[in-house]
């Protein structure tokens, strides 16, 4: 009996449990308003999802629609609003356009209606007779595309939409119409202009009638890619040249700069620059865009192992509207960074090539691009033969200088003797040792700075050099002796393995250079020990010479061997020369009897009035020396 009243309890149990469950579901029931609007959410969604697709289908398959089938028409609307009609005309199919003259090759896809190749067809890349041409532009590494916001509420890329192309002639000139339809007369247009023998393109971007279709609220953003291709020998020189140069504020040029990622936002921009070492893309404006976004992001981590691209680099350009339509004109230049050929354009071009600033710029513009391009173009000398005349006539031009710093040498050090008597005299007092010193060289008609200025006049000329030659256009696969391109490294050995800054290649030059410097070091450093004695509280100059002997020929080694081989080539000949113009000097030039017996000479005259810098450095000793004096009285 106690069984079946357990057995009893137990249903009774679940049955309210049930009941429970029952009215909790009861009240947790969605109501009919609830029921509606996921009802409506999963229609749009699926609406959304279809729209997707048949938008999928229409880029994937750019089949011609029929103009007069109304249906289509609307399912296109559906996707692309107002350019619909653009997927119903004949050039909605995946076609190209190619226009070409001596120098340049472009082809221009209908979908986007942007430069897919750029081919430049008088060089070749990585080294002479590779047979491939340098493409600045191929296989999708760039595009070029405007963001639509229509009145409807719709983003469009016009990269991913139909142009409809025209291929015309005027006079000698090839013009290519690239238009994005809306409707027979609305459109944006892209024209491109290209002139015979010219690597300079027209590019034209305006719209007509499409102030009803388009948002002209706000400008459109334009956005420029370009991931840039390798083209030379070495892909870690090249990349140390690769950056986006750009004009801004009436005349400025500036840079984005060499990190690892780098960004600009300059305002007022007539031109952007994505420059390669040896060649660049430039897009010019005559309206300045008034606020761009530039990005560069440096693809190289390892130069072993990256090595297809250098940089990738993005511009994102506003497009101003003016009466509620586009009217942009443009230029592209795909081209060689030569300054000749961009300082043809007179349109500030050639400062994208990095000669330096201030002083430096000037000597590389007025002075070594004029020398050089006579010895190699007007006189037309082979490259190699080309830089030996141009370092040996620098130098002879610079060797009134050289002579006055070792003339300068030549004179302290017959005065050395007496300055070291000096120097034990006062040995307690170095302030009055220095006094004493002044006045010696100045009794004696002997300037201690005359050796330091010469020697300051040529560092300009020694760091242009470094800006020069590495941006020689000239030099680039040219040959001389076992350099196959004096524009890139002179490997004569691949080693089997990779050394840390020095590489894995063995250059030759470089090794000479650096022979050079150090016979060169060696020959001097004597001369400068002996002129210049060791001052109290200075560094010793004696043993930092003979650390600096040593030290700059492996600094030369290391650093140039992956430099091109043109600088190395200029640097040993110019330590040879310099070599030999200090010999000539010290063995038949410079007597050192008779700087002595005119130094005493001048000992006996009136001494020459001190020049403001000898009276400056006098005025600050005696002050020193009278508050010294001061000092010890308290």
């Amino acid at each position: 009996m106690e069984e079946k009243k357990l057995d009893l309890n137990s249903i009774i149990g679940f049955v309210l449990i049930f009941g429970i469950l029952i009215w909790i579901m009861y009240q947790n029931k969605p109501s009919e308003a609830t029921i509606a609007a996921d009802k409506a959410k999963k229609e749009q969604l699926a609406k959304v999802s279809q729209a997707k697709a048949l938008e999928a289908k229409i880029l994937a398959t750019p089949t011609a629609v029929v103009i007069g089938d109304s249906t289509q028409l609307v399912q296109l609307q559906k996707t692309l609003g107002g350019f619909a009609y653009s997927a119903t005309l004949q050039s909605a199919k995946n076609d190209f356009t190619t226009i070409e003259n001596e120098v340049v090759k472009l082809k221009i896809a209908n979908k986007g209606g942007y430069i897919v190749e750029a081919a430049l067809k008088n060089y070749e890349k990585f080294k002479k007779g590779s047979g491939q041409l340098v493409e600045l532009i191929k296989d999708n590494n760039a595009d070029l595309n405007i963001q639509l916001l229509t009145n409807d509420n719709r983003t469009l890329n016009t990269k991913n939409l139909y142009f409809e192309p025209t291929l015309t002639k005027v006079g000698a000139d090839q013009v290519l119409s690239m238009k994005l339809k809306a409707g027979a007369n609305e459109y944006l247009e892209y024209k491109y202009i290209l002139k015979p023998n010219d690597y300079m393109v027209g590019f034209d971007i305006r719209s007509q009638g499409l102030n009803k279709v388009l948002n002209t609220a706000k400008p459109l953003d334009l956005e420029w890619n370009l991931k840039t291709y390798r083209n030379e020998k070495s892909v870690s020189y090249e990349n140390r040249y690769t950056e986006i140069y750009f004009e801004h504020e009436e005349g400025k040029i500036d840079y984005a700069g060499l990190g690892k990622v780098e960004d600009e936002n300059p305002s007022n921009t007539t031109y952007i620059a994505f420059k390669q070492h040896f060649f660049t893309s430039i897009l010019l404006t005559d309206k300045p865009f008034t606020a761009s976004k530039l990005h560069s992001d440096d693809l190289i981590n390892d130069a072993e192992t990256d090595t297809v691209f250098t940089k990738q680099f993005k511009a994102n350009i506003p497009l101003a509207f003016n009466n509620g339509e586009l009217d942009y004109k443009m230029n592209w230049y795909f081209g060689p960074s030569d300054y000749k050929t961009l300082k043809a354009y007179d349109k500030n071009l050639e400062k994208v090539i990095p000669l330096g600033w201030g002083i430096f710029g000037w000597i590389n513009k007025f002075i070594f691009i004029p020398l050089f391009g006579f010895l190699s173009t007007t006189i037309g000398l082979t490259l190699g033969i080309a830089i030996i005349i141009f370092t040996i006539l620098i130098k002879i031009a610079m060797s009134p200088i050289t002579y006055k710093s070792f003339l300068s040498q030549a004179k302290m050090k017959v005065l050395r003797p007496e300055i070291t008597e000096l120097g034990e005299k006062f040995k307690k007092d170095p302030m009055k040792k220095q006094q004493e010193t002044m006045k010696l060289y100045n009794k004696a008609g002997v300037n201690p700075m005359a050796g330091c200025i010469p020697a300051l006049i040529q560092i300009p000329f020694m760091y242009a050099s470094f800006q020069f030659f590495p941006s020689a256009f000239e030099l680039r696969q040219k040959s001389f002796l076992w350099a196959d391109d004096l524009s890139s490294f002179d490997s004569v050995y691949q080693l089997p393995f990779h050394i840390p800054l020095y590489g894995s290649h063995v250059s030759l030059f470089p090794i000479l250079a650096a022979i050079a410097i150090f016979f060169y070091m060696k020959m001097t450093s004597g001369d400068q020990q002996m002129a210049a004695p060791q001052q109290e509280g200075m560094p010793d100059m004696a043993k930092m010479m003979k650390i600096m002997i040593y030290v700059s020929p492996i600094m030369m080694l290391i650093f140039f061997n992956s430099y091109g081989a043109g600088l190395s080539l200029y640097n040993f000949i110019s330590n040879l020369i310099t070599i030999g113009i200090m010999y000539v000097i010290k063995n038949y030039i410079v007597d050192p009897d008779k700087i002595h017996a005119q130094i005493q000479e001048n000992k006996l005259k009136e001494p020459k009035k001190q020049g403001k810098f000898q009276q400056k450095l006098q005025e600050v000793m005696e002050q020193a020396e009278a508050q010294k004096a001061k000092d010890k009285k308290k």
